[in-house]
């Protein structure tokens, strides 16, 4: 398993689990479950979730995915806006935590930005840290100029990863926020990176998938896997497509399929907005 260097020092797996509406459907749970567990085997040790998905029913079927195996599992969880406050932070960690059935989150995210201000938010993180219900902090969906207003609040560099939606079709970051994001070091963990299955049916990624003996899935994780500093953690509650993602590890692209991809997906050539989902 290809790893990926967090500010703090600490590796995490470059391919992870996302789990975005896993947990919404009662008939599918063990199916669910046994697919994280089958993640957590194949190395897929960082695992992805937030209170926002499933009202909680995600974090909680995370929780019973790595019972027993807390030793084995790097958890992401990400806090509401609205949460992301002194006063409201502490119980919105204690509600997950409790779902999760963990002593504390590996990596805690402000979901995207809201009305608190970061300076307020960065200090709900440390009081977090201090009393060890979480080990690191990070943030999702800040674009360039919100990464630096962060950078510039007290305690606001312990930021860990910026989480975005990035992948072969949506490259939009790589014209200011990700050189920004690279030069202090800080990984952006890809959301998203098969764009929901929508990515992997366009016809450019499948005719370069059968050309070189992949699946389109597979293509394009192994090019996030081949960028420096970037964490992917595509979704997905069933162990066949699992197992079919997790052989991106042992695709790795060559310079030339890399300069063919950027010719059917070329990179921005100005600035946009940052996209998400």
């Amino acid at each position: 398993m290809k790893k990926v260097t967090l500010p703090c020092g600490e590796l995490v797996a470059a391919l992870g689990q996302g789990t975005w509406r896993i947990g919404d459907d009662p008939t599918r749970r063990q199916e669910e479950i046994d697919c994280l567990r089958r993640g957590i085997d194949l190395g897929l040790t960082l695992i992805d979730t937030a209170e926002m998905y499933g009202e909680g029913h995600s974090e909680a079927l995370v929780g019973q995915a790595v019972e027993g195996r807390r030793d084995e599992v790097f958890i992401v969880s990400k806090v509401y806006p609205h949460n992301a406050s002194l006063r409201s932070m502490p119980g919105s960690c204690d509600n997950s935590l409790k779902r999760l059935r963990i002593d504390a989150i590996d990596l805690y995210l402000l979901h995207w930005e809201g009305d608190v201000p970061l300076a307020e938010t960065v200090e709900a993180f440390e009081g977090l840290k201090r009393a060890g219900k979480i080990r690191h902090w990070g943030v999702s969906n800040l674009d360039t100029a919100l990464m630096r207003e962060l950078n510039d609040v007290p305690d606001g560099a312990a930021v860990q990863t910026d989480q975005l939606l990035y992948n072969l079709g949506r490259r939009g970051i790589e014209w200011d926020l990700l050189p920004w994001l690279r030069e202090r070091r800080i990984p952006v963990m890809a959301y998203s990176p098969l764009e929901e299955g929508r990515l992997v049916r366009r016809c450019e990624l499948v005719d370069f998938a059968k050309k070189h003996g992949m699946t389109p899935s597979q293509v394009a994780i192994a090019w996030l896997l081949a960028q420096d500093g970037v964490i992917a953690i595509p979704k997905t509650g069933k162990r066949k497509r699992l197992e079919e993602n997790a052989l991106a590890l042992e695709h790795p692209l060559t310079t030339a399929q890399l300069q063919e991809l950027d010719a059917l997906f070329p990179p921005p050539k100005g600035p946009s907005l940052l996209e998400m989902i």
